[in-house]
């Protein structure tokens, strides 16, 4: 049987709930996040104001922009720590509401895709040729919650 591959990027698009601007709330570390892309970009920073700054944003494309400053300085080992954070992120958005783990859960042994050409570590590249490690998470949790 070929394994199929579904694609995700944009939030009004099929499988948009997999995309970290996707408007579902997590609690992690005692707060609440507006998304996991919230939580994401506020863990790039030692510094607490600006986390607090980054939780409060008023979009998932703000919270970005502002994870994306440097005018604030991340983490030394960000670069160690960030696959992690994200699993972490999309752990707490998939257990915290029922019908994503279900729509996760539904996709089987398909292949998740962040289709886009703005990021090639996160996403495809556009080309294929990206890492995909949000895609790749999101298969490592659904086989976690299989079990």
């Amino acid at each position: 049987m070929e394994i199929t591959t579904i694609y995700f990027y944009a939030v009004s698009a099929p499988y948009g709930e997999f995309s970290n601007f996707a408007l579902y709330p997590i609690k992690l570390k005692g707060q609440i996040w507006p998304t996991s892309e919230h939580y994401f970009q506020a863990q790039k920073f030692m510094d607490a104001t600006y986390r607090s700054k980054i939780r409060k944003a008023k979009s998932p494309m703000k919270a970005a922009e502002m994870g994306r400053s440097r005018r604030v300085r991340i983490r030394q080992n960000w670069d160690y720590m960030r696959d992690q954070v994200m699993y972490e992120a999309l752990k707490a958005k998939f257990t915290q509401h029922p019908e994503l783990k279900d729509l996760l859960l539904s996709t089987g042994d398909h292949r998740l895709v962040e289709h886009t050409h703005l990021d090639a570590y996160w996403g495809d590249g556009g080309n294929g040729k990206g890492q995909n490690k949000l895609g790749k998470l999101l298969m490592r949790l659904r086989n976690t919650l299989q079990e």
